[in-house]
């Protein structure tokens, strides 16, 4: 159930536990009518894994631009160990090779755990509050800085993760050709992603579906999202995610020097691509896209 407890009382929402697996629904207050909520917070993501890293039970609520809300997954997931993640992630993790980039690294359970084993692993977030868990919980290398920055100034990489549906950080399809092209400088001859995604045609959410239909016809993807974050009194800005099929995500790759040599199955709605390098390098107009 939703923690996150209103502080005042407007517009009833629906609450769905779980954008595109529907499972519970519930009503609550619409949190936008309070007059003493703290928008545009610059780190909402960092206070929920603050409280949650101090035994708080705090629940991720989600608002869609369209007022839909999602919740009911905990914020401590982001703290948990190896033997807590699900599978796929397991998986996953075992495929990453020499020096890390791991970006939106969170509270660096997954950096952590390369870290433990012996990898060169830098965490990336945009949240201070995240990268000062990061460094208290004992990681070693951490950046505070945007995906947009990201640069050959950090170094060569050999593997990038953008694990917990981090492949959304991309936003949108341009903008992800133009990350891609400066993941391909920053990583070695034999680089590779580990991404996972979501594939947004799986929801069957009546409100989701036309959430999409309203993308298409205003020529965004299907599973462009424009969303912010809610934690107590704070509301964080708006920002973009995207959600792709396994199909979309090889268009995006088109072009852009990486294709998708394998997946690894979650669900019938997520799953992790493994991306690595083509062996020709794309066209130079494709990299200066950045």
């Amino acid at each position: 159930m939703v923690t996150n407890k209103p502080s005042c009382i407007g517009q009833s929402l629906v609450v769905s536990f779980g954008l595109y697996r529907r499972r519970y629904e519930t009503r609550v207050p619409n949190l936008g009518e309070c007059a003493d909520m703290k928008r545009d917070h610059p780190d909402v993501f960092g206070q929920m894994l603050i409280d949650a890293s101090a035994g708080i039970d705090v629940r991720e609520i989600v608002e869609r631009e369209d007022h839909f809300l999602v919740s009911g997954l905990p914020v401590s997931r982001y703290l948990t160990s190896y033997k807590e993640w699900p599978l796929v992630q397991q998986k996953a993790i075992t495929l990453a090779k020499g020096r890390v980039l791991d970006i939106g690294c969170g509270a660096g359970r997954h950096s952590l755990y390369l870290q433990e084993n012996g990898f060169d692993v830098t965490g990336l977030d945009i949240s201070p509050k995240a990268i000062q868990l990061c460094r208290e919980r004992g990681l070693k290398k951490t950046v505070l800085m945007s995906i947009d920055r990201i640069s050959i100034s950090l170094g060569k990489f050999d593997t990038i993760l953008l694990l917990e549906n981090n492949f959304g950080l991309l936003e949108n399809s341009a903008k992800a050709k133009r990350l891609l092209g400066k993941f391909y400088l920053a990583t070695s001859e034999t680089g590779r992603i580990i991404a996972q995604s979501s594939d947004p045609y799986t929801s069957q959410d009546p409100d989701t579906l036309d959430y999409q239909k309203t993308n298409r016809a205003n020529n965004r993807m299907s599973g462009q999202l424009k969303m912010r974050l809610r934690y107590r009194r704070l509301i964080s800005s708006w920002f973009d995610y995207l959600l792709v099929s396994k199909g979309e995500m090889r268009e995006i790759l088109k072009g852009t020097g990486w294709k998708v040599r394998r997946f690894l199955e979650f669900d019938h709605w997520s799953y992790v691509a493994v991306i690595e390098k083509l062996q020709k390098k794309p066209a130079k107009s494709s990299v200066r896209q950045m």
